[in-house]
């Protein structure tokens, strides 16, 4: 493990919540992204050298949109930034953790990710992320 790399913070509106925490963390929102696999729409802002990511619902149908009517706005996830994804996917499975997925996909902020499950966490979502090597040119 690297660093945590960001908060995941779900909330119901971007165009009302990206303000608010640029009024809050006196920084601009630096990207917005839609990864359309997870049906969620991002912003992200740098804090010290980690990271706050919002996400709001793109489909009804989205764990977020589920999260937020069953929960509410908030504390979404943890991701924590590692160097090999699969590896450690590998190790934490056979420690007992739950995999949400059985192989990485490409998320937000190019990265690659992998979630576990809650209730293998103590109730924490935890995201495993990668970065994604920019291919030379």
């Amino acid at each position: 493990m690297l660093k945590i790399e960001h908060l995941g913070i779900a909330v119901k509106e971007l165009e009302k919540s990206i303000p608010l925490f640029e009024q809050l963390l006196n920084t601009p929102c630096y990207k917005t992204e839609e990864v359309e696999s997870e049906g969620v729409r991002t912003a992200f802002f740098q804090v010290a050298g980690s990271k706050i990511e919002l996400l709001e619902a793109a489909k009804e149908e989205s764990p977020i949109a589920k999260f937020i009517s069953k929960k509410g706005e908030g504390t979404h996830h943890i991701a924590i930034e590692v160097e090999n994804i699969e590896a450690e996917m590998k190790r934490l499975a056979a420690l007992g953790f739950e995999l949400l997925s059985e192989a990485p996909k490409k998320g937000a902020d190019n990265k690659m990710i992998c979630f576990l499950h809650p209730k293998t966490t103590n109730g924490v979502l935890i995201e495993l992320c990668q970065e994604i090597p920019l291919e030379k040119k």
